[in-house]
């Protein structure tokens, strides 16, 4: 339920749909919970569920602080480079760790292999050239000798032509193609040094021709012969484990704080969650199932005073770095403001029985829907969703009640139909037979040896 109340903090529009989804959560479990006092023969009424206003606030019940996520800084982009299958590397000009700038000269081929097949392919293209000439010369006394033959010789001169034409059309085709050869082997000696296009530094040089996949952090962003991390604008790499998912989404604003100095913060939002590249890590005993971690990305408003992977914590913003957001503010659709004068809140009263609790309200932030809780409610207390049905001295419950299999009017006391199975446990005990129609009344059982009244011939 945290993650519906964080996500509702969002913006107004998220926050509405966050409210609406609580209430319909709250509703529900209001529901279940008289449902089942009814059915148990008690008043309906005399449950309540309670929700810890730390959880609701976002804040621990201990301490009065926000959930933190470990995080790292990392580059915004990371470029792999690499290398040619069809040629050797001569020299490499850079090594991991070293700052590069556009243009830095990253590693060169050796242009010897590509002089030597530049050198043969020229001398195919000269060949394929006068092979050319020859055939177009062939077509042209063909036709000279075919004007002057005599009618029953045109025939076969006229099959030879078409045979020359069609081999003139495949030399040309041959020429363009190693034409094209030939301009790609000058391209790659022009070119046989690799340059580097953006800023930044080398983060792997893989030289025994393999290519695996770096990302920081243990990520898989790039692959190739050298990757290249980008500097200058950074992101954060956050984790967050199975058991707080929902704690984060896209969009969320985020406040990323030093752990070297509390006081040093920055600004960023969520922009993506990755709930495919999980990590698995072992319990430290040995026994139980292992934790599951997600990633998640920070864009950061500024990464001035940034290092390089640089550890982090993360925190959702719920305002509590805005001096005007001092104290707890709670969601408005927790608070009954019928009368503006005395608006309460229905909370546990320590007892485990519920009250009506006056409280001090003081700003609202229209954007949030919260009002600023200035006295009479505490991150420690739990309250109720304010539904018309609760009244003082009522039964506190913490815990939602799940849904219950079967027929709802099973649930609230029905009784089956004629020819339904009752369900598991609702069965008289043996040697008993309930009458017609009719089922033992709750909290009965009928006599044993005792016959059922029936029809006579029963």
């Amino acid at each position: 339920m945290a993650d519906i109340m964080n996500r509702a903090k969002k913006s107004k529009g998220i926050a509405i749909g966050g409210a609406a989804a609580l209430v319909l959560v709250v509703l529900a479990a209001v529901y279940l919970i008289r449902g089942r006092g009814a059915a148990a023969g008690g008043d309906a009424g005399d449950a309540a569920y309670v929700m810890s206003v730390a959880e609701l606030t976002g804040q621990f019940a201990s301490d009065g602080v926000f959930n933190r996520f470990g995080g790292v800084v990392e580059p915004q982009e990371t470029k792999a480079f690499q290398k040619r299958d069809d040629a050797e590397i001569d020299e490499i000009f850079v090594s991991t760790g070293d700052a590069v700038a556009k243009g830095t000269p990253l590693f060169s081929y050796s242009i010897d292999k590509y002089e030597e097949d530049l050198a043969k392919a020229e001398i195919d293209l000269e060949r394929l050239q006068n092979d050319l000439t020859s055939i177009a010369n062939t077509i042209a006394q063909l036709e000279k000798d075919s004007r002057s033959a005599s009618a029953s010789e045109r025939a076969n001169y006229t099959v030879q032509i078409q045979e020359q034409q069609i081999n003139y059309r495949q030399q040309e085709y041959d020429i363009q193609s190693k034409e094209l050869e030939i301009e790609k082997l000058k391209d790659n000696i022009a070119h046989a040094t690799v340059t580097s296009d953006m800023e930044g530094i080398v983060k792997s040089i893989n030289k025994d021709g393999a290519q695996q996949s770096y990302g920081y952090g243990g990520g898989s962003e790039a692959s190739g012969f050298i990757v290249i991390m980008k500097t200058g604008d950074y992101r954060v790499k956050g984790s967050v484990n199975e058991q707080n998912i929902y704690d984060v989404s896209e969009g969320l604003p985020v406040i990323v704080h030093s752990r070297l100095d509390e006081t040093v913060t920055w600004k960023g939002t969520i922009t993506s969650v990755d709930r495919e590249n999980t990590n698995q890590s072992e319990n430290m005993y040995g026994e139980g199932p292992a934790s599951t971690s997600y990633p998640f990305y920070v864009e950061l408003e500024s990464s001035e005073g940034l290092l390089m992977g640089q550890h982090v914590y993360l925190e959702i913003d719920h305002g509590q770095g805005a001096g005007d957001r001092q104290g707890l503010w709670l969601d408005e659709y927790m608070i009954d403001v019928t009368d503006p004068e005395a608006p309460f809140v229905w909370a546990d009263n320590g007892k485990g029985r519920l009250e009506k609790r006056r409280v001090e309200l003081g700003e609202y932030n229209e954007e949030m829907m919260q009002y600023q809780v200035l006295d009479g409610l505490k991150a420690e207390d739990r309250i109720a969703f304010p539904d018309a049905s609760l009244h003082e001295g009522m039964t506190c419950v913490t815990e939602m009640p799940m849904e219950p299999e079967g027929d709802m009017e099973m649930e609230t006391g029905m009784e089956p139909e004629m020819g339904m199975e009752p369900e598991m446990g609702m069965e008289p005990e043996m040697g008993t037979e309930p009458e017609m129609g009719t089922e033992p009344e709750m909290g009965t059982e009928p006599e044993m040896e005792t016959e059922p009244e029936g029809d006579a011939g029963n």
